[in-house]
């Protein structure tokens, strides 16, 4: 948010990409969330999703979901799968917890479902994945994010950790950045995804030995693998932006020169 031998090949498959930036790059960046086909989720009657990612082997995946007013339901979800959510607008009740924009919860597998009620509908990420034999958070976390503080982690860049795992170091977090505040050439040992909540934001993703730069708006969304330079001196916010990122596993972040170099360089 290293360069490669070789493109590499994904099972997680992205519905109907649509792009804002280059569309040469062999993973999901700079996608426009508004312009991505919608269906019904079968596990959620009468909600619209719109697909970043689904592993058919695994039952993994990503979506932006669309709760209708007058909704009632449940978790939904898939056996032995971990359920993640971030409310972006509306209101969501999970059994007598009501979430409103900039709520959080997260369902690790064997708990118990929770009800969802929405009066008003609701806009939400929705996440399921496996949950690595090494995590130690086994109970459900349900969190306003307005009461959390932000640390301040560079001048001009915070945070707001939403789940860290201190067995398996997979974390959630927001990330808020500044006008003008940009990023070194970097990366992340483990596989990163973010969707940004509100703002501009313009960033660079090292491809080939070159920079491709595109702009992200409010509802841009990417997964990059593990080891792939980004950032660099044209990445930075056009107008203050608050990410939602996600990483399933511990990571370590390398620093690199510039584009071309190796990560750590």
């Amino acid at each position: 948010m290293g360069l490669r031998a070789s493109r590499p090949v994904f099972l997680a498959l992205l519905g109907a990409c649509a792009t804002g930036g280059p569309s040469e790059l062999p993973y999901p960046a700079f996608v426009k969330t508004d312009e991505l086909a919608t269906t019904f989720l079968a596990t959620l009657p009468g909600v619209r999703a719109a697909q970043f990612r689904s592993d058919i082997r695994t039952g993994a995946a990503a979506h932006r979901i669309t709760i209708p007013p007058d909704w009632t339901g449940s978790t939904g979800g898939a056996p032995g799968k971990a359920l993640e959510v971030f409310v972006l607008a509306g209101e969501i009740r999970f059994s007598e917890f009501p979430l409103r924009a900039g709520g959080y919860a997260y369902v690790p597998p064997g708990s118990m479902g929770f009800q969802l009620q929405s009066d008003r509908g609701a806009q939400l990420l929705y996440f399921l994945d496996d949950v690595p034999e090494s995590s130690v958070i086994r109970a459900p976390l349900i969190i306003e994010s307005e009461l959390l503080p932000w640390r301040e982690e560079s001048p001009g860049l915070y945070v707001k950790i939403l789940r860290e795992d201190p067995g398996s170091g997979a974390r959630t977090w927001l990330q808020r950045v500044g006008p003008g505040v940009s990023v070194s050439w970097q990366s992340s040992s483990a596989p990163r995804e973010g969707y940004l909540v509100e703002g501009e934001y313009r960033h660079s993703e090292c491809f080939d030995g070159r920079a491709e730069t595109g702009i992200y708006e409010a509802g841009g969304y990417f997964r990059r693998p593990p080891g792939v330079i980004h950032g660099g001196p044209e990445s930075g916010a056009i107008t203050e932006s608050t990410w939602f990122v996600r990483e399933p596993r511990q990571s370590e972040s390398n620093s690199a020169a510039w584009c071309g170099s190796a990560a750590g360089g």
